[in-house]
């Protein structure tokens, strides 16, 4: 999860009064946790669904209001500029959507550089997914002039130094040569131009999103800013830019607006106009397991930093804040009614039902599948269904598809539910790599395939896995083995030729089968050299893995 670290001072800076053991005890409070802490400084791990939180000016805004220092809702001025960005008809094809801020009279000296460094990394892989959904640049603004122009050039056209250099690149040579380039290279994958952000003056300002240009770097004598922000997301863009621009607003900086010119729209940016949204009283009483009144309902709600009018005895309109980006449902309000109302004060209850439990038939075949894989000399594992695109899929050899993504991760290896074990039992190994061979272990466990046949739009589909590792593992020892497994569990099988690019090619087979309990598919093989160097291995791995249908 995201951490930042700030010191006590800094939320003395911005009108935050406060004990050290007293805000100890209170963040916590606010959904965050405590990394460390000493006589100066704190480290907060807050959750990705408050990417808000993610600045000190953030962390203020939320304390003033637990504290009723300051309540209700933020109201961020933002004038008009005269400013323009055209959007070329090309990068539409690229990295479709843009959005822009001027931001006047902001403060970098001492630490501030850093921490808004820091806030716009947290940002590129919260909401951005590292970077590929949203890319992030702010750049200087005394440096440079608009209009702005957002276009597609060729791969050795609009040189330009990109940041900490001092030689010009074009943008092929960045993607190949910058350290950055060759990191974000494969978002740009599969195209022949490449998206720059000009002002009038064809001076390069960045190259989305990738890196920005020497010419804009910030200082600490920087006194006005640009803020772009790029993406394949029109929403989450939007919504990163609403986050920048009330964290400098937070602290006194004057946002301003800019024109973005599409072929056939024009748009203004940034758009702070709050959201509404009702919430009843009886609801918030139910789940939290409170019994407040609609007046204390609309006192809660404005120390979450929100306004709200009491339409009837048990219902409230809100005025949601913009950078309130986790907002989608009533119960959101909810949870901020009952973090507002503190969590230590809830009163715990037992249900006022019985049940009786019995094992249901889908975790009740998990054992009988234990015992034979335990049988046969093989340890269990439990890992994660979130997985990450790059272990599920680059690492394995795999071609991505369609697949279940987390909107706002916890932590970057954590993006995506899996739709396949052995990468799972792949980390493993990696983990574990300084213990004896041979290693032999096992995964039952869920996978998730999109599946907009259901109503829920996915299928819930069971596997099971196996991996060997060991200095003479092979395709003979890995066919045994299956055949072996199967064969206690009552599955009669048929084998055919695979090229499953997992595995060795000529040595990967793929299965079917069926029993009175139903069919089956799977594969298995000597995992390619490749795969095992991803994974920073370095003896044979062989493996399988079991669809239940």
């Amino acid at each position: 999860m995201p951490v930042i670290t700030f010191k006590y001072e800094d939320l003395k800076d911005l009108g935050i009064d406060i004990e050290k053991e007293r805000l100890i005890d209170i963040l916590p409070m606010l959904g965050s946790d405590i990394e460390d802490y000493d006589d100066e400084t704190i480290k907060v791990e807050f959750f990705p669904n408050r990417p808000d939180q993610l600045s000190i000016e953030g962390v203020s805004r939320s304390l003033k209001g637990f504290i009723s220092q300051e309540i209700g809702f933020p109201d961020y001025e933002v004038e008009k500029s005269n400013g323009k960005v055209i959007v070329s008809e090309e990068v539409r094809k690229i990295r479709p959507y843009i959005a822009f801020a001027i931001i006047e009279n902001v403060n970098f000296t001492g630490d501030k550089l850093k921490e808004v460094m820091d806030f716009q990394e947290n940002l590129h892989w919260v909401i951005g997914r590292d970077r590929k959904k949203v890319a992030i640049g702010i750049h200087n603004l005394d440096v440079i002039d608009g209009p702005f122009n957002y276009i597609a050039t060729k791969k050795d056209e609009n040189s330009f130094i990109p940041l900490d250099n001092s030689n010009e690149m074009n943008p092929g040579e960045i993607l190949n040569k910058h350290e950055k380039g060759a990191k974000y290279a494969h978002l740009l994958e599969g195209f022949d131009k490449y998206p720059l952000i000009l002002d009038k003056n064809e001076q390069v300002l960045s190259m989305p999103p990738i890196i920005n240009g020497e010419l804009t770097k910030l200082s600490e004598d920087t006194k006005n800013i640009l803020v772009d922000v790029t993406g394949t997301d029109e929403k989450a863009v939007n919504q990163t830019l609403n986050i920048i621009c009330s964290s400098f607003g937070e602290v006194g900086g004057k946002i301003k607006s800019l024109e973005i010119a599409y072929s056939d729209k024009t748009i203004t940016t940034p758009n702070l106009s709050p959201q509404i949204r009702n919430v009843h009283v009886d609801t918030a009483n139910e789940l939290i397991g409170i019994d407040i009144d609609v007046n204390e309902a609309q006192k809660l709600l404005s120390k979450a930093r929100m306004d709200s009018e009491i339409l009837n005895d048990n219902e409230l309109k809100v005025t949601i804040p913009s950078y309130r980006v986790d907002i989608l449902h009533e119960v959101d309000l909810v949870e901020n009614i009952a973090i507002q109302y503190c969590i230590n004060k809830i009163k715990t209850s037992l249900p006022d039902i019985a049940t009786i439990a019995y094992e249901h038939s889908w975790f009740a075949s998990d054992k009988i599948i234990r015992e034979v894989m335990i049988g046969l000399g093989f340890q269990e594992v439990m890992s994660l269904m979130l997985t990450s695109e790059e272990n599920h899929y680059t690492k394995m050899k795999q071609k991505e598809d369609e697949h279940v993504q987390v909107s706002k991760p916890i932590t970057i290896d954590r993006t995506m539910i899996r739709k396949s074990l052995i990468n799972s039992l792949m980390e493993f190994l990696e983990d574990n790599k300084h213990e004896d061979l041979p290693q032999k272990i096992f995964e039952i466990g869920d996978v998730l395939y999109i599946d907009h046949s259901k109503e829920t739009n996915v299928n819930v589909v069971k596997k099971l896995a196996g991996a060997i590792c060991h200095s003479t593992a092979n395709f003979t020892e890995i066919k045994s083995t299956v055949a072996a497994i199967l064969d206690n569990l009552g599955y009669e099988i048929a084998i055919e030729s695979s090229k499953n690019p997992t595995f060795i090619s000529g040595r990967v087979a793929n299965l079917q089968g069926s029993s009175k309990n139903g069919k089956i598919k799977g594969f298995f093989g000597e995992v390619s050299p490749e795969v095992i160097s991803n994974f920073e291995l370095e003896y044979p791995v062989i493996a399988f893995e079991i669809e239940f249908l």
